[in-house]
């Protein structure tokens, strides 16, 4: 295997493994929505929603989707290592080591996924109230029709959940070789996840398989690789074909939003990152949409995502921007500080700049506010994703928290957070307003937005 292959499986698997690990807090506890489990009693003897009762709900149920994305992105994004195993052969054991790591990662997400379905499910299966409400379309919340229906119909169509309980047999094969990772960086966390999850694995495995278990376990235990290939397409083809279920009919661009051109990726391309970066100077705001990421289904407004740009070592040198203690992640090519599903990183140009549109804000600061603007952002580099959106704390932080929490009472800069979804936030949209309706930031460029054109200001 070459170093370049093993240290690029390495970084897929360590980036779905955190993504993981951020989205898991943010999955709905049955111990956490005693107030909500209340409500929906309440409305079913009722007969209806009460205006509060229906603001809690649907916020819970926004909050579900919106992790649910998260994870059928995860379970996804593992295909290419696999892919890349694929090629491989010259070191067996290492190649079945690095395929039992990234099944670790796909499957903890495939569990939280039915786990929190059956919970999502039980909360209304029996009311028929709650059913009607949940199915209900909310344009605030970004909530398709019927959306209650199709994750219903996902948990207990059995062709789906075979696929899942194949995984099952599988973890239950190899539980001794995936418990020995328990203190492993990368996936150590997932692991000590799956052990917890145990007792909600063995009722599904005898809720559905009942007498065929012993049979379908003891033809599993014959095949290793074999099985291990079977699985794994089965796992990625459950989480692949919920994907194409939520881009297919909710992921649709704008109706003002220009299409992309036929075989284009995105519709920023090098030559646009080429005029863009030519602009810009370190503490610019970009604002971004993916056309159709599935973070932007339970979004308000056209645009869902936040990055700071950080400029290059030199430039902060220039700004008077310390020099990260441990700058081995801020090499010449990182350019921005971004909060996605793998955490708060240090990204390249071209790996933010993967989109479809963006907006660029710059702040009218002295040099020495936006170095501490910054120093103070840079400082949360390496934390967890926040899909709870609670920015009244910081060990873990959403995209536009790693903006408010640099800006955020440097100077005359003051950023107001907004309910959405029942937390209080600030949304890519709340940003643009607040930052501009302020005249603490200035719009300098956009693209994407009317044309595929880079429009200065």
């Amino acid at each position: 295997m070459s170093e370049d292959t093993l240290s690029d499986v390495s970084r897929m698997i360590q980036t779905a493994a955190r993504s993981v690990r951020s989205i898991a807090p943010a999955m709905p506890q049955r111990d956490e929505m005693a107030s909500e489990l209340a409500d929906a009693a309440a409305a079913e003897a009722r007969g209806y929603f009460l205006p509060d009762e229906d603001e809690r709900i649907r916020a819970v149920f926004s909050r579900y989707l919106t992790v649910r994305a998260a994870l059928l992105e995860t379970v996804d994004s593992i295909q290419p290592i696999f892919d890349r195993l694929g090629e491989l052969s010259d070191d067996a054991e290492l190649v079945w080591e690095k395929r039992l790591q990234a099944f670790v990662v796909g499957f903890a997400a495939a569990t939280m996924l039915v786990r929190s379905a059956k919970f999502i499910v039980d909360l209304a299966a029996e009311r028929p109230v709650v059913w009607k409400k949940l199915d209900e379309p909310e344009p605030r919340f970004g909530i398709p029709v019927k959306s209650y229906t199709r994750i219903y119909k996902n948990l207990v169509a059995s062709r789906r959940m075979w696929r899942f309980h194949e995984a099952l047999m599988f973890y239950e094969v190899h539980r001794e070789d995936i418990a020995v990772h328990e203190a492993d960086p990368v996936i150590g966390e997932l692991v000590a996840v799956l052990k917890i999850e145990e007792p909600f694995l063995q009722y599904r495995k005898r809720d559905y398989l009942k007498r065929k278990w012993d049979y379908r376990l003891h033809s599993f235990k014959r095949r290793h690789v074999s099985g291990y290939k079977k699985v794994m397409f089965h796992l990625l083809k459950l989480s692949g074909s919920a994907v194409a279920e939520l881009r297919q009919p909710f992921g649709v661009l704008a109706a003002d939003a220009p299409q992309r051109s036929p075989g284009q990726l995105k519709r920023v391309t090098a030559e646009v990152m080429a005029t863009i970066s030519a602009l810009l100077r370190p503490g610019d705001v970009f604002v971004t949409r993916h056309d159709d990421a599935l973070s932007n289904l339970f979004l308000p407004g056209f645009w869902p995502h936040a990055a700071l740009y950080i400029g290059s070592a030199e430039e902060r040198g220039l700004l008077g921007v310390p020099t990260p203690a441990d700058d081995s992640r801020c090499l010449e090519l990182v350019r921005f500080l971004e909060a996605k599903k793998d955490g708060v990183l240090f990204r390249a140009f071209e790996d933010t700049l993967q989109v479809d549109a963006f907006m660029v804000l710059r702040p009218k600061l002295a040099q020495a506010e936006c170095a501490e603007a910054l120093t103070r952002a840079m400082s949360h580099e390496g934390k967890l994703y926040d899909f709870v959106f609670d920015f009244r704390k910081a060990d873990r932080l959403a995209c536009t928290e790693v903006v408010y929490r640099g800006y955020h009472g440097i100077g005359p800069v003051r950023f107001e957070l907004r309910q959405h979804s029942g937390r209080s936030c600030l949304s890519a949209e709340d940003l643009i307003e607040q930052a501009l309706g302020s005249g603490c930031f200035e719009k300098i460029a956009d693209y994407g937005v009317e044309e595929n054109i880079v429009r200065i200001y």
